[in-house]
């Protein structure tokens, strides 16, 4: 009972609190900013829109003057991760241009630094995939296409790194990623994520030899 009482504690206190640099911007983005924290580190279906809207000192009428519903909000959400994540693709190829090899390497690395933070709460595609199975919710929507848009550009990358059979290494780095972000959400810092680059190394190698 009083593990029940410090978690319901817990939750209550990181649903009011709203993420750094909010106060002070208009409303909408005030909305938006709090809802995408709370989404992302507590679930969708956790976070109501008067959770938000305290969190963001709004109103409902601001919020819905914004987002006509909460799937609507949930579906800005995942828009504005989907941006947010490929950026990140786009700065970690830049870092090593026309060197699919080191691009791959530096991928990976990323990726074991993102998902050992203490921060991390897995992949906000495959959370919200989970958190609702049906094929035709619009929180679902932009997780498929998330995951067969990097399932294309790793195969993409393994073609122009010169592997024999580039679908294949596609898709065995995009399984070696997901497991990634799935065991980086359960083990934290000590997780096998740390060998992640040594991995992709190894299955790159084994294409090449």
């Amino acid at each position: 009972m009083r593990h029940m009482a410090r978690t319901l504690d817990t939750a209550a206190s990181d649903v009011s609190a709203s993420p750094p640099g909010v106060a002070g911007k208009p409303a909408r983005e005030r909305i938006f900013e709090v809802a995408k924290d709370l989404f992302y580190r507590l679930g969708i279906r956790a976070v109501g829109v008067e959770s938000i809207v305290a969190a963001a000192g709004a109103t409902k009428m601001s919020l819905y003057r914004s987002f006509p519903s909460k799937d609507d909000l949930v579906v800005a959400y995942l828009n504005d991760r989907d941006a947010l994540y490929w950026q990140w693709w786009d700065r970690v190829m830049a870092r090593h241009p026309d060197d699919p090899r080191q691009q791959i390497r530096a991928l990976f690395k990323s990726v074991a630094g993102k998902t050992t933070q203490a921060a991390y709460r897995g992949c906000p595609f495959t959370n919200a995939a989970t958190e609702f199975p049906e094929a035709d919710h619009p929180g679902r929507a932009g997780a498929p296409a998330n995951k067969e848009k990097l399932r294309a550009r790793l195969r993409e990358l393994a073609r122009a790194a010169g592997a024999r059979e580039p679908e294949r290494l596609g898709d065995q780095l995009f399984l070696l990623m997901e497991g990634a972000y799935a065991s980086g959400q359960v083990m934290g810092s000590g997780g096998p994520a740390l060998s992640l680059a040594d991995a992709a190394d190894a299955l790159l190698a084994a294409q090449l030899s």
